[in-house]
């Protein structure tokens, strides 16, 4: 393989498992494997198809096809993707990034990272803030506490802070508690609260709450306390 051709497959690698928030060590072997492999050096576009594995560390995605553009950086995998690297997975029909630490997913996203996880029709990913995401069509956000949904979704998964709005609606069935309303903020962690405003309700051990402002208050035993 010449030098060229090496340092394509190093970028295309460590750009399409860029979901993760991980740059891999300096010099890391990286391997692209795939049924066909067209690389225009002019342009610095290459094309992988047919069962494309890229590696690189403990990353690996694979789909149908992949592309990759080495003058702007901007990057795809289709087709019954899977992305995986240490703790976090992901899937779904189509990765493309902008090279920017932005990812796009769309396609009945799935995600996981560790107790986290994340579902939509289509999920922005910057995972050097915080691993921020964007869920503009609706879908849910869960951990151990239990889901969250709403028509439009935003949050950060290592801050545990997430907001939503429109139909939204938390269900937490450690704390044996459920609610909803137009909009919510939830903080986990320590701080532990989710304020819900417009149309809020919740149901707490069969105690039924209403009001256009619901702060619950989460402790760390399992209990909520409302304001």
């Amino acid at each position: 393989m010449t030098s060229r051709m090496k340092k394509m497959v190093m970028a295309l690698t460590l750009a399409l498992t860029m979901p993760w928030g991980h740059i891999s060590a300096a010099g890391e072997p990286a391997e692209l494997n795939a049924d066909n492999v067209e690389y225009d050096m002019s342009t610095g576009l290459a094309v992988a198809t047919g069962d494309v594995l890229l590696k690189q560390g403990t990353t690996k995605v694979t789909g149908a096809k992949a592309t990759y553009n080495a003058k702007t950086q901007e990057g795809s995998v289709e087709g019954n993707v899977i992305a995986v690297r240490e703790a976090m997975r992901l899937t779904c029909s189509r990765i493309v990034t902008d090279g920017q630490g932005h990812i796009s997913a769309v396609g009945s996203v799935r995600g996981t990272d560790g107790d986290k996880s994340f579902a939509g029709e289509q999920v922005d990913y910057y995972p050097n803030q915080n691993k921020y995401i964007k869920i503009p069509a609706g879908g849910t956000i869960s951990n151990s506490d239990g889901t969250f949904s709403a028509n439009y979704m935003e949050g950060w998964l290592d801050d545990e802070h997430y907001v939503g709005t429109g139909n939204v609606h938390i269900e937490s069935p450690a704390r044996q508690m459920e609610a909803g309303g137009d909009h919510a903020d939830y903080v986990g962690k320590e701080q532990g609260r989710v304020v819900l405003t417009g149309n809020a309700w919740a149901v707490k051990e069969n105690n039924t709450m209403k009001s256009n402002k619901l702060t619950l208050y989460l402790d760390p035993e399992g209990r909520a306390k409302v304001k």
